[in-house]
């Protein structure tokens, strides 16, 4: 679903104006698909809820997700059912609810062959490193950031998401 994973990109770069309209025309070229319905949309629509610092609405677009987010649907060459986990665990983040965030990213790192190698699975390190920072477990959070820069090693030292992670981990030491 390119409708999905271009909505989903633009909320994550924080363009939500644009993922609400490309939301809102997969509701209206698919209302009746099921995969659209319980995963696609509750997963746009809850990181466009999480940019607007909208809490309570991005949890409640995310639990139309929960009963079928560690299922594949549609297309099996990606798993965008574990993108409704990964924006719950940021929610929870940012809403100051670390114990939450935990249990979500742990979920997506406990299912290893739904995850394949999807970027999703090293970025879940980091979202446990920073719930574990949250809740002030500095040894689990270290141990986390240190798996996260292990996966991304080889990366582009200029990308922000390792920028950041680095300096988070820095700020433990």
């Amino acid at each position: 679903m390119a409708k999905f994973g271009s909505g989903l990109a633009l909320a994550l770069i924080g363009d939500s104006d644009r993922a609400q309209r490309l939301a809102d025309e997969l509701a209206k070229s698919f209302p009746k698909d099921t995969a659209v319905n319980f995963n696609y949309l509750p997963t746009d629509r809850g990181q466009i809820a999480l940019n607007r610092h909208d809490f309570a609405r991005a949890i409640e677009e995310l639990k139309t997700a929960a009963p079928f987010e560690l299922g594949q649907p549609g297309d099996t060459s990606f798993t965008p059912s574990l993108y409704s986990i990964d924006v719950r665990g940021e929610v929870y983040l940012a809403a100051h609810q670390p114990n939450e965030a935990a249990a979500e990213f742990q979920k997506i790192l406990d299912h290893r062959s739904i995850v394949v190698n999807e970027p999703i699975g090293a970025l879940a390190h980091l979202g446990l490193a920073r719930a574990y920072a949250l809740q002030g477990d500095t040894a689990k959070a270290r141990a986390g950031y240190n798996k996260f820069l292990a996966l991304w090693k080889d990366a582009d030292a200029d990308v922000s998401i390792l920028k950041e992670a680095k300096a988070e981990y820095a700020k433990l030491q």
